[in-house]
């Protein structure tokens, strides 16, 4: 085993089972960790964009994502809060908007390229703040906090993202053939992209006949399928999304902060896509 294996098996070691006591546990501190995950996120794409001389808002546009999962949580658990949300958010997101322009006039000259400032903070703070914070509504939907049902609705997309990913790299390499993405990703394959969607079609048996049914939740298995599907495709495109941004940069890795990963935006790439989808289709189907 080389020395990056096993880092990256050492890593997942000990952080997987923190993950699975984090969603399973659910509200503030779930929510808390997403906020972490959000300004980690955010600082690594400012950090992308800072390498083509674009320097965004760090303290607006960090302080900014790392409140989306806080809010969003405290939407869903208090009325009073859903309440006040829904009646102020829009002149919230005004007031937000012109305090970022009226930085980007104090701070930014015309030659500081102040319009792709305020842009890639505001994207920053969507892309990697509102995004991830749609598993809190996954997982608090219609589940309490420490509820295996509300925790195992969770696990469903990242199971397939996991095992989809696997069976996209071992498929590409066993079978290659045409690219993918060339000018995004080399190393990625059409075989390796149909087994991507294969492996994540697996997944919806296992959960729709063993696990589902033994947490009480009832979920038909053609929805699961059809979930799957559209998660095997749309995990795919958020990975390429994210190595569009890093071939822009001309690095391999967003950071260095996780051993043998990269950084957060390597780990989370696909479920910026995934968990937002995932979302949406449990809710048109009925499941949260």
């Amino acid at each position: 085993m080389d020395s990056n294996l096993a880092r990256r098996v050492g890593f997942a070691i000990a952080a997987i089972p923190i993950a699975l006591f984090l969603v399973w546990y659910g509200g503030i501190p779930l929510a808390l960790f997403l906020a972490v995950a959000a300004a980690l996120g955010t600082r690594e794409l400012f950090g992308l964009a800072e390498r083509r001389a674009v320097r965004p808002a760090y303290a607006i546009g960090l302080a900014s994502a790392a409140a989306i999962a806080p809010i969003t949580y405290a939407t869903i658990a208090a009325n009073e809060v859903r309440n006040a949300v829904l009646v102020s958010w829009p002149y919230a997101a005004a007031a937000w908007l012109m305090l970022l322009l009226t930085w980007a006039l104090a701070a930014r000259s015309p030659a500081a390229h102040p319009l792709s400032a305020v842009a890639v903070t505001v994207f920053a703070v969507a892309y990697t703040g509102g995004l991830p914070a749609f598993l809190l509504a996954i997982r608090h939907g219609g589940y309490p906090e420490r509820s295996w049902a509300g925790a195992w609705l969770v696990f469903f997309p990242l199971v397939v993202t996991w095992v989809g990913d696997t069976a996209a790299m071992f498929g590409g390499r066993a079978f290659g053939g045409p690219k993918l993405a060339p000018n995004v990703s080399p190393g990625k394959t059409r075989s390796g992209g149909v087994f991507g969607i294969l492996g994540a079609l697996a997944v919806a048996p296992l959960f729709g006949g063993v696990i589902f049914p033994r947490v009480g939740v009832v979920i038909p298995l053609w929805h699961l399928i059809v979930i799957a599907a559209v998660l095997g495709v749309v995990g795919q495109v958020g990975d390429l999304v994210e190595s569009l941004f890093k071939r822009e940069a001309g690095v391999k890795d967003s950071s260095s902060l996780i051993p043998g990963h990269g950084g957060v935006l390597d780990r989370l790439d696909s479920l910026y896509f995934v968990v937002p989808s995932a979302a949406v289709l449990y809710r048109l189907f009925g499941a949260i």
